[in-house]
This record gives C-alpha cells, sequence and structure tokens, in this order.
C-alpha cells in the first residue's frame, strides 16, 4: 500500500516553481520538498486545503492510492 505524491505534477501543470509554492503556502521549502519527494508521513488538512486553493485543483490531484500487493489478473 502507498500513497504517492503527484505535488509536481500539479506545480509543472501550473508552472509553478516550489520557491513560488512556498511563498504562496507559508511553507519552508524543506517541508515543500520533502511532501513533494513522498518522504511526508502526514499533511495537515489545512496545509492541503492551501495548497489545492494555490494550485486550483483537487486534494486528488495531489494525492493518488496504490495499492502494491494487489494481484493483477491477466
Amino acid at each position: 500500500m502507498a500513497i504517492i505524491v503527484n505535488l509536481d505534477v500539479m506545480m509543472a501543470r501550473r508552472k509553478m516553481s516550489l520557491n513560488e509554492l512556498s511563498e504562496k503556502v507559508g511553507l519552508t521549502l524543506s517541508n515543500l520538498s520533502i511532501l513533494k519527494t513522498g518522504k511526508a508521513k502526514a499533511i495537515r488538512f489545512s496545509t492541503l486545503e492551501t495548497i489545492c486553493n494555490v494550485l486550483d485543483c483537487q486534494p486528488g490531484d495531489i494525492l493518488e492510492y496504490s495499492d502494491d500487493n494487489k494481484k493483477t489478473t491477466s
């Protein structure tokens, strides 16, 4: 089971740099970088809400669930 963070994809779609997002969201570059690389263990709903507001997207555009153990049938 894995949660995949697609923050970099949404930033690219909006042509926004990490520095610019950091300023608009009010988070440090290091905290945003941890989130962007998928190394974060948690995210506050208020932070997710602010990121979605700034990037004009939905939480599902940023976070994705992938079941690593799910077997595929051929």
